[in-house]
């Protein structure tokens, strides 16, 4: 097999992660010119185009294979970095600052309790990029091989992946006082939920019906939505009236505690099991952010059912 240029490799990361060949020269710091030569040579040698040149830019099925060993020659390079770092401290650089270790990771999870999982391992210097998605998406990340591992809902395993469950994340439905007051004092019913306005994270969302529809034993439901593509942001939302939102006890339970939100339908929860997936391979960085997220999965979340 063919040896691949480091240099063309991390050029077609760059391509990719920063969606343009503008931005991909200047995180390289080299010159846009510089970077069409690195991917036509890394074409040329593969036989077969790598990028789509759309709007936006993705990687063909030959790209997305080139990309992941990209992102494992990344992930050696770090291993060997920290080995090296233990055996002589001072010989050993802080690696090339444009590679990163990506993960994909649910924003509900980085909103309760995955980033003081990794919080040690970043303030260690380990260069981590955290891409966010709903849970049910994050998988995609990792079968296109932009990340090393992914945090997310589907158990399945990928090719050439590993998987262990993390726990379960339980939601509950809340809402201001106010809009409770206002618009239903007497609670989420089966007959007022078509009429009350629900935040979602964005139109991939569909917690909100899964909630409603279990709830009241309905095979499905429409519901009149808002969008807040953030977990805090819904929160901050509810709490300033705009409606019901469908999100983790763990990052509500203080504001219920003091009152600030009122948790509709107390007897009813949604309880989402959370997998950890990542490639199938001996590094010491893969077992660093495993050992990290299961530590800390095990402590907020709750059991899996046997």
């Amino acid at each position: 097999m063919s040896t691949f240029d480091p240099d063309a490799l991390e050029c077609l990361a760059a391509i990719v992660e920063e969606g343009g060949f503008e931005r991909a020269a200047q995180r390289l710091s080299i010159t846009q010119s510089a970077v069409s030569q690195r991917l036509r040579a890394l074409e040329a040698q593969v036989g077969t185009v790598l990028i789509v040149r759309s709007r936006p830019l993705k990687p063909t099925p030959a790209g997305q294979l080139m990309l992941k060993h990209a992102k494992m020659m990344r992930l050696l390079r770090t291993d060997l970095e920290r080995d090296l770092r233990e055996l002589a401290p001072s010989s050993v650089g802080g690696g090339r600052h444009e590679e990163r270790i990506s993960v994909a990771i649910n924003a509900d999870s980085i909103a309760t309790w995955a980033l003081p999982a990794l919080s040690s391992l970043a303030q260690a210097g380990l260069p981590i990029e955290i891409i966010t998605d709903d849970q049910d998406f994050t998988h995609e990340w990792l079968r296109e091989g932009q990340v090393l591992g992914c945090v997310t809902s589907l158990g399945q395993a990928l090719r050439g992946c590993r998987v262990e469950p993390l726990g379960v994340m339980d939601y509950v439905a809340v809402a201001s006082r106010a809009f409770v007051d206002t618009h239903c004092p007497q609670g989420l019913t089966a007959h007022n939920f078509p009429r009350l306005p629900f935040l979602a994270f964005n139109r991939k969302d569909h917690l909100q019906h899964e909630f409603v529809a279990r709830a009241f034993g309905l095979p499905r439901v429409m519901l009149k939505q808002l969008f807040v593509p953030s977990s805090e942001g819904q929160i901050r939302a509810a709490r300033a009236g705009w409606g019901i939102t469908v999100v983790p006890e763990l990052g509500v339970r203080e504001a219920l505690g003091k009152g600030e939100l009122v948790q509709l339908l107390p007897r009813h929860r949604l309880g989402v099991t959370l997998y950890w997936h990542c490639w199938n391979l001996q590094s010491d960085v893969l077992q660093s952010l495993t050992e990290a997220l299961r530590e800390a999965a095990s402590r907020v979340l709750g059991p899996m059912a046997v």
